[in-house]
């Protein structure tokens, strides 16, 4: 009986390291992609960043797909939360506003590692495989939707349309401010777009 015992708690703690490796791998990959790309992220130097060697990478995934999938879906939850809390704390009416100074703030402008995947990747998502840009589709839906209930109206197709504009700017706007090298054109870019998308008051 003890040996049967201590074989179960072996097993379990063999489990929960790999696990907490898994989380590891898919925490550093989420990083990784969106600071250098997919093209630039090379398996080799996930599994270094994450302490493990390469040659363990099978043990966690059938391909490198499947991690790339995983960890958008990682950076997307991250993402997710993060507006959830912009509009949870934002005061009634407000949400929309609070949501744009946010996503089009300088500090998430700088931080394209750990902000929004989709202005992070989304010029490299055609060229990716049905299993990620499965995992990216889902998450600007996600978006989408999440804009929308901030809005008046909400449940009217036209509202819809209206948060698909919204986010494109959004995207689009931080896309092009990070681009440019001129630091007057960028804030230009985000105050432009702010203006634009802002409700007029009487």
């Amino acid at each position: 009986m003890m040996i049967i015992m201590h074989s179960k708690s072996a097993k379990t703690a063999s489990r929960k390291r790999k696990e907490i490796s898994h989380d590891r791998i898919v925490e550093v990959a989420a990083r990784a992609i969106r600071r250098s790309g997919y093209a630039g992220t090379g398996l080799a130097d996930i599994m270094k960043e994450a302490g493990l060697t390469h040659g363990g990478f099978y043990a966690h995934f059938k391909s490198r797909d499947a991690l790339l999938a995983e960890a958008w879906n990682r950076a997307g939850a991250e993402s997710a939360a993060l507006a959830a809390r912009v509009t949870s704390a934002a005061p009634p009416g407000q949400a929309i506003q609070a949501i744009m100074q946010a996503y089009l703030s300088p500090e998430h402008i700088s931080a394209i590692e750990t902000g929004c995947p989709v202005s992070a990747l989304a010029s490299e998502m055609p060229r990716q495989s049905p299993e990620v840009r499965r995992a990216a589709t889902a998450h600007i839906k996600e978006m989408i939707d999440l804009i929308a209930r901030q809005l008046p109206d909400w449940g009217q197709p036209q509202v819809h349309q209206q948060a698909m504009a919204l986010l494109s700017a959004l995207i689009g706007t931080t896309v092009i401010a990070r681009a440019v090298d001129d630091p007057a054109l960028s804030e230009a870019l985000r105050a432009a777009t702010m203006k634009q998308f802002t409700p007029a008051t009487d």
